[in-house]
């Protein structure tokens, strides 16, 4: 008599290799993610840096009126996965930081906190890969 379906054995084997399969690429996978959102938040950072030398260019000073255009990123959508501030940017000289949001999918990221600069010197949290801003 022929047999069909399948045995225990073989769906346990099945269920093994898709096990070990998803344990290599669902932390594949984060990192990607992470990588993506991360250039999210740099092209935030550096928009942001664009707009205050503009505010330099008409007005002579870093300094700004207002809130700032950018405070998170992404600037839209539902998930914040960056606070942007630029803590009292002086006449000559400006920071520019995102900080990964607690409980966000950055939280763990390795570059940790971005920085940009009046120079357009680029930093992450120190002991962080030198890779953080080639993207």
């Amino acid at each position: 008599m022929k047999q069909k379906g399948m045995t225990l054995i073989e769906l346990m084997i099945v269920v093994a290799i898709v096990g070990i399969l998803s344990s290599i690429a669902y932390p594949a996978y984060q990192s990607y993610t992470q990588g993506a959102r991360r250039a999210v938040a740099q092209g935030n950072l550096l928009e942001l840096a664009q707009w205050l030398e503009r505010n330099y260019t008409t007005t002579g000073t870093y300094v700004v009126s207002g809130a700032l255009p950018i405070t998170i990123s992404p600037k839209s959508g539902g998930r914040v996965d960056y606070d942007i501030t630029a803590p009292a940017p002086s006449a000559t000289a400006y920071q520019i930081i995102a900080t990964p949001r607690a409980g966000s999918g950055q939280a763990g990221d390795e570059c940790g906190i971005l920085t940009v600069n009046q120079a357009g010197v680029t930093t992450a949290a120190s002991g962080a890969p030198a890779n953080c801003w080639k993207y």
